[in-house]
């Protein structure tokens, strides 16, 4: 063989191993930005779906997350809800399962009003609760599914408490206002 026709041939070589390298950093690099920017929810969420579909599924609430309207609460909108997650404290003594499910509807509210999808499940909001809010997350799901597995088993008071703590730790994350924001009316 001639040896420009190595030449090429080792060329081409170069350009393959600098193709696939160019690949490797660049899903490498997408990798690193999901588990940044999502946390825990980026393992949870690999494990369930494989990597691929993990990594396309959490990319696309991304985009979706950034076609949102997300604001911080007023200060008097917070003073509101704060005042509704007293009541639904206060009530658990006597009645845990309607105070715990007051507590997961403040919550829900609260995204609501911050600009968090309106008329999904569960799921699809703990996702875009992840975008922002990684390190609770998981605590909306886990309270989510107290409220969903008390029944009948000797624990529903135990499991109704768990979730109005797990509902605590989001709420306390969600109404922390913004002063440096505009309030809005």
């Amino acid at each position: 063989m001639e040896t420009w026709a190595w030449i090429v041939i080792a060329a081409a070589g170069v350009a393959v191993l600098l193709l696939l390298l160019v690949f490797a950093l660049r899903r490498k690099r997408r990798q690193e930005h999901l588990q940044e920017r999502f946390g825990p929810e980026y393992d949870r969420t690999v494990s369930n779906e494989g990597r691929r579909q993990g990594e396309r599924h959490l990319k696309d609430v991304e985009q979706e997350h950034k076609q949102l309207d997300i604001r911080p609460l007023t200060p008097a909108a917070r003073d509101r809800y704060l005042d509704e997650w007293r009541q639904a404290e206060a009530r658990f003594v006597n009645e845990p399962e309607d105070a715990a499910r007051a507590a997961e509807r403040v919550v829900v509210r609260v995204l609501e009003e911050r600009g968090y999808p309106t008329g999904v499940d569960t799921e699809e909001r703990a996702a875009h609760v992840a975008v922002d809010h990684p390190e609770v997350v998981e605590r909306y799901r886990h309270g989510h599914a107290m409220l969903e597995s008390n029944g009948g088993d000797g624990r529903e008071t135990e499991n109704l408490r768990k979730a109005m703590i797990d509902f605590r730790a989001v709420f306390e994350t969600l109404v922390v206002v913004d002063e440096t924001a505009p309030a809005r009316t």
